[in-house]
């Protein structure tokens, strides 16, 4: 690839390839990100290639490979441009009666999306709800493009916002802009991206060195978005950067991406190489005194470094553990250097503004959060995978709308928003919108965007023990409140499940969980409380049925149900009884059988073999 040395040839350049006629031939759109080839995108691509080669239809048929596009649930699927259809779960053997079908004009009738539950067939990706529902701002982006050739990403209009910044690179503007545009941190705390940029700007001299980091240690359990923008569209996270490194006066950037990313970090290690070589990144960026390059570091998945001053003592090569706050990292960062961090998906918003401007921008969202953002639906539900809706959208739209609603015949139950240390929203709060404030009145954060549902078979202070399991381990252990805090809230929520919880133990999680958040050092601490209390302050009831009647609503903790086989509907065909790991059934072949109390792990296994229902799941409650 040739290097651009000026301005005015990098603007020739883009217009060229922009002015370049769409293609009149049909395209096969199709995932390669993590999830699409966890279902078999690969082998899928493999036949597609195979079949177009060896028929000679180079000339007559295209295929993109693209990152995530977000419909996780139906991966691996096909997607039909210009027509828009899409085919959900497609086997290799499909795929010949595709390319035929896309070559003569026609549409598989019987491999098309149909909507579960109404059984309604969608002709189209933009008809069916799932992404009907959405803005997909940043997210489509992803579906243009083949996240390692530069040239798509020029060809979708990439780099429109470095042509703009390298042309006029004025820092007041910049973040101008920014500020205008709203956007705020959607790494979970949401501070104004604008705001931060202009400290970032202001702190040191002109001779002082800056960095820019874009913070992609994402570690929440169930969250992948951060991840999926990285493989499938990383020229937009590097321009992004680029943008902000001109407005703070940054001459290095580094992506801190957890090493269990792979491909997350094979894509921006290609894309980072295509941007040097035509003159993106380096030393005098198209002949101008600007210099700025972009470094990977990859972090060894420990859950405080998303905790940006704990990140950059990784980024150091010391141990990654929180430090006091101020000074701040704007001031006093990397090596002492003036460091402005921001996360993947707000890195991703800067180039939309800047191409399209602040005014555009701010159509969307609600006074106070403009823009998009996207969300990972997961859980009990019938659509799970990455959404991106405005901000102010209610929860019932993304879970009922989007989603589908609940998976299978159970009600739903709440809703997970902000990953380990959110809170719990109850279903009759579902009209709530999402959006930083309201969501942190109604005791959870925006987080970086993980929504997981729950429904009714799931135990509420099983999920809240799961939780402060999870930040207990994670835990750095510096400060005590966090360290030994968390700790002792795990063993008590532990108790409860087990059906030793006192009564009185609800008052001393909650005054635990408040000593935990204001005396905590960094945000992991300082949040770490929020399942425990919004599960306290909405779903007390379940509490009181586990310490009081020692009984699981949900019949999920095990040391509080037993099973039981219910001998009228018990055919003595013996399967449970030959699968027990314990050899706790008993009974003669045609014969009911019984299970032995005594030896009984209760493990399940009898229960979901049971093919008759004769197998009993009860609670073993007092009351």
């Amino acid at each position: 690839m040739t290097r651009i040395s000026s301005v005015e040839d990098f603007i020739n350049y883009r217009q060229l390839i922009l002015d370049e006629p769409e293609e009149d031939r049909p395209c096969l759109v199709i995932c390669a990100g993590t999830s699409g080839q966890a279902s078999g995108s690969n082998d899928i691509i493999r036949i597609i290639k195979s079949h177009i080669l060896e028929r000679g239809l180079q000339n007559r048929i295209s295929l993109r490979i693209t990152g995530c596009l977000g419909f996780c649930e139906k991966d691996p699927f096909i997607l039909v441009e210009p027509g828009g259809n899409l085919y959900p779960k497609v086997g290799m053997e499909d795929v010949p009666r595709i390319i035929a079908a896309v070559l003569e004009g026609r549409i598989i009738e019987d491999l098309l999306y149909i909507e579960t539950g109404d059984g309604k067939k969608y002709y189209s990706q933009n008809e069916i709800p799932f992404f009907r529902g959405q803005t997909r701002t940043i997210l489509g982006r992803n579906q243009k493009l083949d996240p390692i050739r530069i040239l798509n990403y020029l060809r979708a209009g990439g780099y429109a916002a470095f042509e703009k910044v390298i042309s006029n690179p004025d820092p007041d503007w910049i973040i101008n802009e920014i500020t205008k545009a709203g956007l705020r941190g959607r790494g979970g705390a949401g501070f104004p991206a604008g705001k931060k940029w202009e400290f970032a700007r202001r702190s040191g001299n002109g001779s002082t060195k800056k960095f820019m980091v874009c913070n992609a240690d994402e570690g929440d359990p169930g969250a992948y978005m951060d991840r999926s923008l990285l493989e499938g569209n990383p020229h937009a996270i590097i321009e992004g950067m680029i943008v902000a490194g001109i407005a703070i006066g940054a001459g290095q950037g580094y992506i801190y991406v957890r090493r269990e990313y792979p491909l997350a970090i094979k894509h921006t290690l290609i894309a980072l190489r295509q941007a040097r070589d035509i003159g993106i990144l380096g030393k005098g960026i198209m002949g101008t005194s600007i210099d700025f390059d972009i470094e990977i570091i990859r972090g060894a998945g420990a859950f405080v470094c998303g905790e940006e001053t704990a990140l950059m003592r990784s980024i150091e090569g010391k141990i990654g553990q929180p430090e006091q706050r101020p000074p701040y990292p704007v001031t006093k960062g990397i090596w002492g250097c003036p460091t402005c961090i921001n996360n993947v998906e707000t890195l991703a918003n800067v180039p939309v503004i800047i191409s399209d401007g602040a005014e555009k921008y701010t159509k969307v969202g609600m006074p106070g959060n403009k823009g998009t953002k996207i969300f990972s639906l997961v859980g009990r539900i019938k659509n799970t995978g990455l959404v991106e809706v405005p901000l102010g959208t209610t929860i019932k739209e993304v879970v009922y709308n989007i989603g589908g609603g609940p998976w299978g015949n159970k009600k739903i139950k709440a809703v997970q928003t902000g990953g380990p240390s959110g809170g719990c929203i109850p279903e009759n709060m579902f009209d709530l919108p999402i959006d930083y404030e309201s969501l942190t009145a109604a005791g959870s954060i925006m987080g970086s965007g993980g929504m997981i549902v729950m429904d009714e078979d799931t135990c509420i202070i099983d999920i809240a023990r799961y939780y402060t399991n999870f930040l207990e381990g994670e835990s750095c252990g510096k400060c005590s409140t966090c360290r030994e805090g968390i700790q002792r809230m795990n063993e008590i929520l532990t108790n409860i499940t087990e059906g030793r919880g006192k009564i009185e133990d609800l008052a001393l999680l909650e005054e635990l969980g408040k000593v935990i958040k204001d005396a905590s050092l960094c945000g992991l601490g300082q949040t770490a409380p929020n399942p425990v209390l919004s599960t306290l302050r909405y779903f007390r009831d379940e509490y009181i049925a586990h310490i009081e009647e020692e009984r699981c609503p949900a019949l999920v903790c095990k040391a509080l149900i037993q099973y039981m086989i219910d001998n009228e509907q018990c055919t003595g065909c013996g399967i449970c009884r030959k699968n027990c790991p314990e050899k706790a059934i008993e009974g003669e072949i045609k014969k009911p059988h019984s299970i032995v109390q005594d030896k009984c792990a209760k493990c399940g296994i009898c229960y979901d073999l049971c093919e008759f229902n004769a197998v009993l799941k009860t609670g073993v409650g007092n009351a």
